[in-house]
């Protein structure tokens, strides 16, 4: 890895964004149970205990980046697999559980859509860390990441739904393509690790097992899964209303 400041313009959004979608997870909660005619103290409630496992998951993974535990590619199975297996376990937990059930019963179907506008900024920061020699080209938009697509869309579709134009049919087939992006660079990185090599040796994936960039799957990625299985679940409750 080449030296880095976490201050650079290319590494900061790896902090900011995360910051900045655990502060969204939270005011949801409050939000949600509100909506959902809880009283104020059980809302508050819930939005102690959203923010407290959103900040001990993003503690534990950077703990776990910044003593190199990741890094030990040798291992059986690599550390990172058990973190991509977390990743999967915790969306699907949220977004099944009761947090996700308030939260797609609740926030409107375009906010639940406009979040995932992060991924423009994120895609613009890791196109940056490529230059840098930070992150191999397969995962920037000039190789195999087309991501930057789903959070721009994202952003006119919500858009659109908050217009009251396009309906159900529009947020589902945006939700399908951007789950399928996501996989797409989720693949993508998976074949680019040390263990597999696909792309070569030269373009290897290792720079999500340094700070602040684990938070890339730990975060960013969870937010975009959680976020494609929360609104899947929110369109489904509208066709059965």
């Amino acid at each position: 890895m080449p030296p880095y400041r976490m201050n650079e313009p290319s590494v900061a959004p790896f902090v900011v964004i995360p910051v900045l979608l655990a502060m969204a997870l939270t005011w949801a909660a409050f939000i949600a149970w509100r909506r959902a005619g809880a009283s104020e103290s059980s809302a508050r409630r819930a939005t102690v205990t959203t923010g407290a496992a959103t900040a001990a998951w993003m503690a534990l993974t950077w703990f776990a980046a910044a003593s190199g535990v990741l890094g030990k590619w040798e291992a059986t199975p690599p550390p990172f697999a058990l973190l991509v297996l977390g990743v999967i376990v915790v969306s699907v937990t949220l977004s099944f559980g009761p947090l996700g059930t308030r939260i797609a019963q609740e926030i409107p179907l375009w906010v639940l859509i406009a979040v995932q506008g992060f991924r423009v900024p994120l895609e613009i920061a890791m196109h940056a860390l490529v230059a840098r020699g930070i992150m191999p080209v397969q995962m920037s938009y000039s190789g195999r990441n087309l991501d930057i697509v789903s959070g721009a869309t994202g952003v006119i579709v919500a858009a659109l739904l908050r217009a009251g134009i396009g309906g159900r049919w529009l947020a589902a087939v945006w939700n399908v393509l951007g789950l399928a992006l996501l996989i797409n660079v989720v693949t993508v990185a998976i074949v680019s690790t040390p263990r597999i090599r696909y792309f070569g040796d030269d373009r290897v994936v290792t720079f999500v097992t340094y700070v602040p960039f684990v938070w890339l799957p730990a975060v960013m990625v969870l937010a975009a899964l959680a976020g494609h299985l929360v609104i899947f679940r929110a369109l489904a409750r509208r066709q059965r209303v």
